[in-house]
């Protein structure tokens, strides 16, 4: 599957200036959508495309540093840029505390948003690159059977098959049955290949599993 392209988000109440910004961006080869209503924007934004946000600090129903909030509440993981008429460092400081990665002046150099831009896309993609990367470990690792979760995780923890057996009380020819079915599932072919594969599942697989 291929992935999908950035999206770039505007938001800011300066009609004009939105405008002028949306051409510029999208002159650059990004694909932009944009929004005057910050309330809006978090009703309408699809959040699982990548791409980053540009916003404005000052806006009359709702402040970028309040749409920030939210975004940050909801474990929004998009980059976030921001534009202001009116900055200063302790508020640059305080929107980098909750996860801009960049602060201009409206009226700044454009060329420098248009980089800033760039990395935030990419930024943006390689976390989704990642979480889906999760998402297939973690669907791999919940097709195994209970039993088979509990045998694996022991045995790439370097437990052998009888203090399995012990452990879980069953036969050690059932757990031998057990460890290659997870093998095959798993796509591995020994205990230091499960353990290295089982890292990459999301949280801690081993935790509940001591010997």
């Amino acid at each position: 599957m291929s992935e999908i392209s950035p999206l770039v988000r505007l938001v800011d109440d300066d009609d004009a200036f939105r405008e002028s910004q949306k051409l510029f961006l999208s002159m650059c080869g990004y694909e932009v959508r944009d929004w005057a209503d910050p309330v809006r924007f978090l009703e309408e934004d699809d959040p699982r495309v990548p791409g980053c946000l540009v916003l404005d600090i000052r806006m009359p129903e709702m402040t970028g540093l309040e749409l920030q909030r939210a975004l940050y509440v909801r474990g929004n993981k998009l980059p976030i840029i921001f534009l202001t008429g009116h900055g200063d460092i302790e508020t640059a400081v305080y929107t980098m505390k909750y996860g801009a990665v960049d602060f201009f002046e409206k009226r700044g150099d454009p060329l420098k948003l248009r980089d800033s831009v760039s990395k935030a896309c990419e930024r943006s993609r390689q976390y989704w690159r990642q979480k889906k990367e999760e998402e297939k470990f973690e669907g791999t690792f919940n097709s195994l059977t209970n039993r088979e979760k509990d045998v694996i995780v022991l045995a790439a923890k370097g437990a052998s098959n009888r203090e399995i057996a012990d452990q879980l009380g069953i036969g050690q020819e059932t757990v031998k049955m057990h460890c290659s079915n997870a093998y095959g599932k798993l796509g591995v072919r020994s205990r230091l290949e499960a353990y290295q594969w089982l890292q990459k599942v999301p949280g801690d697989v081993f935790k509940e599993k001591a010997l």
